[in-house]
């Protein structure tokens, strides 16, 4: 296999090269599925280029990829060995309940291994994702007249809850006080995670606090660069989904935690790569000197949150939940629903107002007022108290 040549960045627009780079990584991966699809799909291809962002791009191609292979290896319905060569004739054959029985399929299945079986489970939310990618591509095919019939309307519905009947999940202030306190003193952490905690808690300190002031998401965060940054006007530029350019105003907090971490712990990394120079400008870096990775991002969020939750690290939070927790506690603090819209780029202000209509601490008010034990106790103590006297 021939090595992978060096990318090397002429950027003439106005977006950080990390951002450019970012885009192309991911138009790289979109082409490299399409080479494996049946050509006919051209045109599916090309639309969605110019209608969809980048990422869902990528995961509309991964689910046809899926749903190509699953008509190969699981159906009669193709003679095909490899997914290119699946015949438009055969994709003309392919009916409704079809599609339904690969959607049944796809709710768990199994992959065998020489070691071991892998089970895979998807939520109706991701069968959801699948059933639209599909759904999109039979109604392109249709619509440029390659195949005969729509068949999208005989696909059986999927349940998904709708967003004002799922439950929010986010923090209570005093569980983000538990947690910025572990990111600040160590505590809660195990042995083996101080370690690493006594070279990164600058970094980690400020990760938290920036999701939690501007709940930026994983994606914003993880390409910001030191560049971005205008400290002497107290602001810095993010760039959002469909490659809008936004600026943000820093405040007190978010200085002090980042010009901390800048300018002692970040500069002074003894372990960092100086030969990796695409990454020199990266704000927030790894122990090697790379910009940090969603991966790693997700994992060390995780780990705060399970702290300041009192839980297992398993059950800690996404930083979508930091986004959901930034949402909610500049609405409980009066803050108007459309500048809260704008702050987190939500394109609908219905989106923001579920967060308005999430009641953090309801439920846990109403079982304060049921403490039938502790009432018990005290009861119990007030006799006692009352025999005494008498």
């Amino acid at each position: 296999m021939a090595k992978r040549k060096i990318v090397k960045i002429h950027n003439k627009s106005d977006k950080p090269d990390n951002i450019v780079s970012k885009e192309y990584e991911i138009d790289r991966k979109s082409k490299s599925i399409e080479e494996t699809l049946p050509t006919f799909l051209g045109g599916f291809f090309q639309y969605l280029r110019g209608n969809v962002l980048p990422m869902t791009r990528l995961a509309y191609l991964h689910d046809i990829s899926f749903f190509c292979k699953y008509i190969i290896e699981n159906t009669g319905l193709s003679s095909a060995k490899k997914n290119r060569d699946i015949s438009l004739e055969e994709f003309n054959n392919i009916k409704a309940i079809d599609v339904n029985i690969f959607l049944d399929y796809a709710r768990q299945y199994e992959k065998e291994t020489s070691k071991a079986v892998y089970i895979y489970e998807n939520s109706n939310k991701t069968l959801a994702r699948k059933k639209s990618s599909i759904s999109v591509m039979f109604k392109h095919l249709y619509r440029d007249e390659l195949i005969d019939k729509n068949i999208t309307d005989g696909f059986d519905p999927i349940r998904v809850p709708k967003a004002h009947e799922r439950e929010i999940k986010a923090l209570q202030d005093d569980e983000v006080m538990i947690m910025l306190d572990a990111v600040t003193t160590g505590v809660g952490l195990t042995d083996k995670e101080k370690q690493y905690w006594k070279k990164t808690k600058k970094r980690d300190k400020a990760i938290l606090i920036v999701f939690l002031t501007y709940g930026l998401r994983l994606s914003e965060l993880q390409q910001l660069n030191i560049s971005s940054f205008n400290f002497s006007r107290g602001e810095f530029t993010i760039y959002r989904k469909r490659g809008k350019e936004s600026t943000m105003p820093l405040n007190d907090s978010v200085t002090a935690v980042l010009t901390d971490y800048i300018e002692n712990e970040r500069a002074g990394n003894d372990e960092s790569d100086v030969d990796n120079k695409s990454d020199d400008d990266a704000l927030f870096l790894s122990l090697q000197g790379r910009r940090l990775t969603d991966r790693q991002i997700r994992q060390l969020v995780k780990k705060y949150t399970s702290i300041g939750m009192k839980t297992s690290r398993n059950s800690g939070y996404s930083p979508h939940k930091l986004r959901a927790t930034t949402a909610t506690s500049l609405i409980s603090r009066g803050n108007s629903i459309f500048d809260v819209q704008a702050l987190l780029d939500h394109e609908q202000v219905t989106t923001t107002q579920l967060y308005a209509a999430h009641k953090m601490n309801v439920k846990r008010d109403l079982i304060r007022d049921m403490e039938w034990e502790k009432e018990r106790l005290e009861g119990r103590e007030d006799t006692d108290i009352s025999q005494d006297k008498n």
